[in-house]
Order: C-alpha cells, then structure tokens, then sequence
C-alpha cells in the first residue's frame, strides 16, 4: 500500500502588483498631446512672471528703459514697500472696496437669481438674454459708456436728477464718495449676469419635494429660501463669492477709466497705485515689488478657491 505523502508547495515567483504594471506600461500620448499646452503657459505665464520677481529685486526705472542698465537691491524694494504708508492704504482701499462689491454683486445677484424661478418661459428667457448681452459688454467699452453717463455736464444721470434741483456742477469723479458709488455701481451692474445665471442654474437643481414639505409645514417663502433653498446652493454661492473676491481684488480698468485713481489717491485700489508707481512715476523695481506681494495674496486667495471647489466636489 502507498503511503500518501504530504503535498509540495510550490513557490511562484513574486509578481508585482497591478498599480506598479500600469505606472510601468502608462502611455506617454496624453503627455505628448499636453506638452505642447504647457510650453505655451510656460512660457505666457510663467516667464513673465519670473521676470517680474527678477525686476523687484533691481532698481530698474526710466533710465534703464533707454540705457539697459540697472543694478541689483536685494530686498531694498520690499522694505521700502512695506515701510510705505502710501501702500499699506491702498490696500485698506482695496479690501473694503473689494468687500462693498462682493457683498452687492453676490445679494442682488441672489435676488435677481431668486426671481428668475418666479417668470414665465418667455419672460425668463428674454431677461436671460438681456443678462449675457449685459455680461459680454467689454469692460473697457461699459466704463466709457458709464463715464458719460456720469459726465457733470452733459451726462444722462445728471439731466435726470436735475428734476430734484440743479445738478449742472455735480462732478462724480471728482467727489471720493461719488467716485466710488460710480465704479460700484459698475462693477457690481457687470458682475450681476454672471452670479445670477449660475445661482439660477444650481436653483432650479434643488428638489421641490423639500420645498412644498416646507410651505406645508407653515414656512413663508422667506423661511423657505432661507431653510431648504440656501442649503442646497451653499457650495455654488461659496465658489462664485471666492471667485468674484479674486476678480474685484484685480480691478483696474473701471477706475482707471472713471477716476483715474483720484481725486487725489481716494481711489486708488492696488491695482491702480502698481500702475502709477510703475508707469506714471517710472519706479519700475519698486512697482514690480507690489505685483509680487499682489500676486502672493491673490495665490493664497486661488489656494482657497481651490481647496472649496475640491470640496464641493467631494458633497456633490
């Protein structure tokens, strides 16, 4: 009789698993079709922008605009920006204005959102048409269009007004309280199309179930925007609020146009005391210093956005 003997055991030899066969057997074609891409932004973006943190470290100005010469300051234009009082305004200037336009652009734009939900087919259709022809309007040709308005002489605002009293002397641009409601009023009249179409977009995703077990339940229509609606838009009214910060933080060409800054440096925002450092007062090391502590802020701000649209993500 046979004995049974116990079975060998036979050791295959170590395989790698699955993840490390795909990284080894990736297909460089997406790398290959993106890299033309990234040499465009490379060099679009990311040149100009190591130029300019080579420039805020060198006193270039007027005179090495025609000769080429300049020499080397370390962190001198750093320390005198931060020294600066003339700065450090400007960016008090820039957050509280930055503050003013968020707040109207992002509450008229929720109402004007909120009403969409409320209009016929042919009425929701004609004001949605009328928002993307507002929103496409080129912010340099509004600021013309609104500087007229707003002439002291000859402007449409002050022919109206003039109902209530004389006005012929009202000059808007030359008035710091004046000037900012001008620009306000425009920044916030462009940005309204795009807040109110996105938040409607998201408004009509939100279920009606939870709506109508709100106004059966006794809810207002207040309490039900406020409970059920808001609570469904919070991720897309963060994201357009960080994204309407980082685009009012940049603006430059409506008060340039409008104010050019003044009267006096009222309202001179960031953007408009880089320019007239670099391009009025020919400081160019000093203006190249202010973009890059500008630049800094803006990435911590795109750090944020980032983060909350990854986030959002994750909830839907």
């Amino acid at each position: 009789m046979k004995t049974a003997t116990a079975p060998r055991h036979v050791h295959a030899a170590p395989t790698a698993p699955p993840a490390a066969r795909s990284r080894r057997r990736r297909d460089p074609a997406p790398y290959l079709l993106l890299s033309p891409a990234a040499l465009v932004l490379a060099v679009v973006t990311l040149a100009p922008i190591g130029f300019l943190v080579f420039t805020s470290f060198t006193d270039w100005n007027q005179r090495t605009l025609f000769t080429g010469t300049y020499g080397f300051v370390g962190a001198d234009q750093y320390t005198t920006l931060l020294g600066n009082p003339a700065f450090w305004w400007s960016l008090l200037r820039t957050v509280l204005f930055t503050t003013a336009m968020v707040a109207g652009s992002v509450l008229i734009g929720m109402g004007v959102s909120h009403l969409l939900t409320r209009l016929g087919r042919g009425w929701r259709y004609t004001v949605t048409v009328v928002l993307i022809v507002a929103w496409a309007m080129p912010n340099v040709a509004a600021s013309l269009v609104w500087n007229w308005l707003f002439q002291p002489g000859y402007g449409v605002v002050n022919w109206m007004l003039g109902v209530f009293g004389d006005t012929a002397g009202l000059n808007w641009a030359q008035d710091p309280v004046l000037a900012y409601v001008v620009i306000w009023l425009l920044i916030v009249w462009q940005a309204v199309p795009f807040i109110a179409l996105t938040l409607n977009a998201a408004e009509t995703q939100v279920p009606h179930e939870y709506q109508e077990a709100a106004r059966l339940d006794g809810a207002s229509e207040i309490a039900v925007y406020r409970i059920v609606t808001l609570r469904f838009l919070r991720p897309t009214l963060l994201l357009i609020t960080i994204l309407s910060v980082i685009w009012d933080y940049n603006v430059f060409n409506q008060i340039w146009l409008i104010s050019r800054g003044g009267p006096g440096d009222a309202t001179a925002t960031l953007g408009v005391y880089t320019y007239k450092t670099a391009f009025v007062g020919f400081k160019i090391g000093n203006g190249a210093a202010i973009s890059v502590v500008t630049t800094l802020l803006l990435l911590a701000l795109t750090a944020v956005y980032i983060r909350n649209l990854l986030k959002a993500g994750e909830d839907l």
